[in-house]
């Protein structure tokens, strides 16, 4: 019997995918259907992936696609409106406003997602996660401009660092060393803070309203709830950022507070003419091309980004583990691939005349993982929507509305960070070194919990006390101290831990 089972395995590991593929009208249910797809998918690694050969497109790789749209609108503004306020502010000669921040995010919704959306992700490399937003250094934007960074020195310097991590293998050698306590709390973490912004915002937007209608908000997070529960109770989350966000647009339309909605974005092609962008102090981000100095003022914070890329890998990776069946191996993102891919597209991106800083997308990862979807389909549907929409330009201004924006990122992300951190914390040892990764987040922040509670859950201070004894040296003591020593230097010279205990920068 044992033996008969190894054949069946080998010869369908011989098989291609186009081989192994059935329709789903021969499965039980449309989850098997999923499942069995994820199993027999063989993607290739830098080389060209085909429709019908090596994947398929479903109509669940719509929701991620979706998902990732909204969210990557919402974060490019705020990004791009961070640099502007930011810059403005450091340089007398710069004036950049509203006008600029739009255009500039239709220039990053073009050449990268075409180049690494569509083309890297979609049909090059389909185990590398797409390059999205660095969420967590958005609040830190103005205050890198304030310091006399400039947007291209930090991204060359982001992109070099990133692909020596990624050419060292170091970014999947930290995500095998962050224990299932570490990466739990950190998740819960992210998890709680998030929901906790998202709902306060959505108060924020309505309370700012004509009238401080501040029961709007109460009503779109109700119905919120109401339809992320049935969801969940139906085994259908994945549908949670379209019906949710559109819900929360039409209660906004219903009570009234969207009738002054202004679609201000004209429709067109944004300057895609890096010289224009870079070239002069008149024109584009007016700063011209970077100088040394300027380098060394990026340098600290291209280190920090790149040192918090580990731990935002990890918990897309995770996603994929928990929804996926058994067996699917190959199709999980890669994470040092996904580090090659984030670094370039970073360099581009900018080089062109962007600004974004990119990590990987988790509004594409977190709904693409609980569709039980791979990641080429809707790649190149997302990356295909992004080029579409950049171009319309009025849908822009329909997504960073709050009740669509904040609703589409508290479901989106928020929510399944929070529940798939619990999933995995699932004994004494495992909520140990949660509870203390929490602990030293909610004192500093979660970059420097997860390299201070990753040190001390490799050498058995806290969780599993067996746990070092399968580790080598290098794995107990020099990673995760030097990982440790790092971010904290890189975190005491920009000044990130001022604000809560007055440490000023030392750069």
């Amino acid at each position: 019997m044992a033996e008969r089972a190894n054949r069946e395995s080998n010869e369908a590991n011989e098989k291609s995918y186009s081989e192994l593929h059935r329709p789903a009208s021969e499965f039980a249910s449309r989850s098997d259907y999923l499942d069995h797809e994820l199993q027999i998918m063989k993607p290739r690694r830098w080389a060209l992936n085909l429709p019908g050969r090596d994947f398929r497109f479903e109509w669940e790789d719509l929701v991620p696609a979706i998902a990732g749209t909204i969210g990557i609108i919402a974060m490019y503004s705020a990004v791009m409106m961070s640099w502007a306020d930011g810059l403005t502010e450091a340089w007398d000669h710069v004036n950049l406003g509203k006008e600029f921040a739009i255009e500039v995010a239709r220039v990053e919704m073009l050449i990268p997602a075409l180049l690494f959306c569509v083309f890297a992700s979609g049909f090059m490399n389909p185990r590398a996660n797409l390059a999205g937003n660095h969420g967590p250094m958005i609040p830190m934007i103005a205050g890198i401009a304030l310091a006399g960074a400039h947007p291209l020195a930090l991204a060359i310097l982001i992109g070099f660092f990133g692909l020596l991590l990624s050419y060292l293998k170091g970014g999947s050698r930290l995500v095998n060393l962050t224990s299932q306590g570490v990466a739990g709390g950190l998740l819960v973490y992210l998890g709680f803070t998030g929901s906790m912004s998202q709902i306060g915002e959505i108060q924020r937007w309505a309370l700012g309203l004509e009238g401080e209608m501040g029961y709007l908000g109460l009503v779109v997070l109700a119905v919120t709830v109401i339809v992320y529960a049935v969801l969940a109770k139906l085994g259908k989350r994945w549908l949670a950022i379209p019906l949710c966000a559109v819900s929360g647009l039409l209660i906004a339309l219903v009570f009234g507070a969207g009738f002054d909605l202004v679609f201000e974005t004209e429709m067109g092609i944004p300057n895609l003419n890096p010289v224009y962008w870079w070239g002069s102090t008149t024109e584009g981000w007016m700063l011209g091309l970077p100088n040394l100095q300027q380098f060394i003022a990026s340098l600290p914070f291209a280190i920090l980004a790149v040192a918090m890329w580990s731990p935002d890998f990890l918990g897309h990776k995770i996603f994929q583990e928990l929804n996926y069946p058994r067996k699917t191996e190959k199709v999980l993102m890669d994470v040092d691939d996904t580090m090659t891919v984030c670094s370039v597209r970073q360099m581009v991106g900018t080089a062109v005349g962007g600004g974004n800083i990119t990590s990987s997308w988790g509004t594409y990862m977190i709904p693409a993982a609980i569709a039980k979807r791979p990641i080429p389909g809707g790649a190149i549907l997302l990356g295909s929507l992004c080029i579409i929409i950049a171009i319309l330009g009025f849908p822009m201004d329909v997504a960073v509305w709050p009740p669509v924006m904040r609703v589409a990122l508290l479901v989106g992300v928020s929510l399944p960070l929070l529940e798939a951190g619990m999933q995995m914390i699932k004994d004494s040892k495992d909520s140990q070194s949660a509870g203390i990764c929490v602990f030293a987040a909610m004192v500093t922040n979660p970059v420097l919990a997860w390299a201070l509670t990753m040190a001390l859950d490799n050498n058995g201070l806290i969780g599993d006390k067996e746990r070092p004894k399968t580790l080598s040296f290098a794995d107990r003591i020099v990673v995760p101290i030097s990982v440790l020593l790092i971010c904290l230097a890189a975190m005491l010279a920009v000044g990130m831990l001022e604000g809560q205990y007055g440490i000023p920068a030392l750069l």
